[in-house]
């Protein structure tokens, strides 16, 4: 048996997929919870593995295979699948989550949409050195802008901050490297970063070490109306994306 047959056949380890089970592009929210909510916006979407926190499932856009894959919440869990993912022949993420505004300006409901991140983490300081900058793929990018102003939405585009502990950011005061936190957090708000959450800065990194393209949109607050804006935009942009790889391939 070659080893092309090997690999086809054999599951992932933590996602429980095969290769051919998803499709080039992949949707990755952090909520299996959510999973479901945006398979609904695809055509004929089905389960196809549900292992731990990660939860797939396979529809189509436009005829073309798209999946949605829960990452867990937090770095570990997002690099293993995305790495997992890659190997099933998947190419294309954009990630879908919620997250923390942290300028004035923004106001809830409002789209984050992220060309780079700031790696307030240790996860893909496994995979590259702390000065390889955290940057999404262009391309990925423009079609999450394009596809918030089709929908006529409030959205800005800018950094958001990557970080490992939840309450280390909401509770900083009762840890005891409480000052070092705090600077920390005045220093992205003066950098203008737009938001903070939990994994964009690690699918940027070890997406561009994969040769894979990445992105990323995340709503300020997260109600239900909010959130199905933020998916409606996430689709709509994974179908522009569809539309512009068929017309270069054409």
């Amino acid at each position: 048996m070659s080893a092309a047959t090997e690999l086809n056949k054999s599951v992932m380890y933590h996602i429980g997929c095969r290769r051919g089970d998803v499709g080039r592009y992949v949707l990755l929210p952090g909520d299996p919870g959510r999973v479901p909510m945006i398979a609904g916006l695809l055509d004929d979407a089905q389960e196809v593995a549900h292992n731990r926190e990660y939860l797939t499932y396979t529809g189509k856009l436009l005829g073309e295979k798209v999946s949605v894959t829960s990452t867990g919440m937090g770095c570990p869990s997002t690099a293993i699948a995305l790495e997992e993912l890659s190997m099933a022949g998947a190419d294309t993420f954009v990630r879908v989550g919620t997250s923390g505004p942290m300028q004035e300006f923004i106001e809830p409901g409002d789209l984050l949409i992220a060309w780079g991140a700031i790696r307030d983490e240790f996860t893909s300081q496994q995979y590259l050195p702390l000065e390889y900058p955290a940057v999404a793929d262009l391309d990925v990018t423009l079609a999450l802008r394009h596809a918030a102003r089709k929908h006529n939405l409030r959205h800005h585009i800018g950094l958001t901050q990557s970080k490992d502990s939840f309450y280390g950011q909401h509770e900083p005061e009762r840890m005891p490297i409480a000052s070092q936190l705090q600077d920390r957090w005045q220093a992205w708000v003066k950098g203008g970063t737009l938001c903070s959450e939990m994994e964009a800065s690690t699918l940027f990194v070890v997406a561009r070490l994969l040769r894979c393209r990445a992105g990323g949109v995340m709503v300020a607050g997260g109600t239900h109306d909010d959130l199905s804006r933020l998916l409606e935009t996430s689709v709509s942009a994974v179908s522009m994306l569809i539309e512009g790889d068929k017309g270069r391939s054409g």
